[in-house]
């Protein structure tokens, strides 16, 4: 495996490293205090971390106005927090409490947040790319020079859902960019073993403009997928970004990943993406003691939102299910 650091150049390119780097620590440094939090029975239900693939909507965040839409996975909370959506309100909602984004009803795998055009993350596989897709339509008609974005893994691949609204974006000339996180697995299985094809070739068959990123380089994603954006913006049209990257934890946080071989587990910590921009950052110059103020910064806010997400209340049954079967 190639060992290559993020490039970074001098000025305003390191610059924009930095932000990128801050971007992707906050997530994960997030979603690191999620898994204690889980462990320690603080969050209910089931939660699946990003841990390893911050860097694309870290990266294709940089690129998207407040009035863009995104919809995100199962594995959403860095596309949530990529898109800005509050941190106290986001860890108070995993939380299960009542001033969540979502009144504590959606949880890890329903975040949603209409304000930032965060659609929500879905627990189906392939379930937002619909949304996504439906979003960009209305973009459309519209008129109103926004996007969508819909994220899926892999594993969503193989959902005629994807093939279908492919297929629908590319007749209707839909903005809408297919963001694939290549992570190499669909939930338990390897993804060749349930996708025969090619997603390269696959956007090339409806006439869909594809590019590729490495996912492990902040700066390529950042490069990719801006031009790609850029393009959307100009022509109305769809297009397709893949970026390859790594799942660190299991499918479902708790899952011992036992179907993985060891020594390949054993060398994620090389294709760690928030690692590489360090070093990138590091040999352009920045200090340690910068990065130890930015650790600083963004624990010290997550330690405010447990905080107060602990001193909040937890809803009220009746009130929690009012919105959910209709009054007789």
């Amino acid at each position: 495996m190639s060992k290559k650091s993020t490039p970074a150049r001098s000025g305003q390119d390191t610059d924009m490293l930095l932000a990128c780097y801050r971007g992707m620590l906050r997530i994960r440094k997030v979603e690191q205090r999620l898994s204690k939090l889980f462990a320690d029975k603080e969050i209910p239900g089931f939660i699946h971390l990003s841990i390893g693939q911050e860097s694309v909507p870290v990266a294709i965040s940089r690129h998207l106005r407040d009035t863009d839409t995104i919809a995100a996975t199962h594995r959403g909370h860095g596309q949530a927090l990529a898109k800005g959506i509050d941190l106290t309100g986001f860890v108070a909602e995993m939380m299960g409490r009542e001033h969540g984004i979502c009144r504590g009803r959606g949880g890890s795998m329903h975040i949603a947040d209409a304000k930032l055009g965060m659609l929500g993350a879905n627990g189906i596989v392939g379930g937002g790319i619909s949304l996504a897709t439906g979003s960009a339509l209305a973009h459309k008609l519209a008129g109103n020079g926004d996007l969508a974005v819909c994220y899926f893994g892999d594993g969503a691949l193989a959902e005629g859902i994807f093939h279908e609204c492919l297929n629908l974006a590319a007749l209707w000339s839909l903005p809408v960019l297919f963001a694939c996180e290549n992570n190499g697995w669909g939930e338990f299985s390897r993804t060749d073993r349930q996708f025969c094809g090619s997603l390269e070739r696959l956007a090339g068959a409806f006439g869909v403009p594809y590019r590729y990123a490495d996912g492990l380089d902040v700066i390529e994603v950042t490069d990719v997928a801006g031009t790609l954006i850029a393009q959307m913006r100009e022509d109305r049209r769809p297009a397709v970004l893949e970026c390859r990257v790594e799942r660190f934890h299991g499918h479902y946080e708790g899952d011992p990943q036992k179907y993985r071989d060891p020594a390949e587990m054993a060398l994620l910590a090389e294709r760690d993406p928030l690692a590489r921009a360090r070093q990138a950052l590091t040999a352009a110059g920045v200090d340690t003691a910068r990065f130890e103020a930015l650790e600083a910064e963004i624990e010290a806010e997550i330690d405010a939102a447990v905080a107060e997400a602990r001193a909040a209340p937890i809803p009220d049954f009746a009130a929690a299910s009012a919105d959910v079967y209709a009054q007789a």
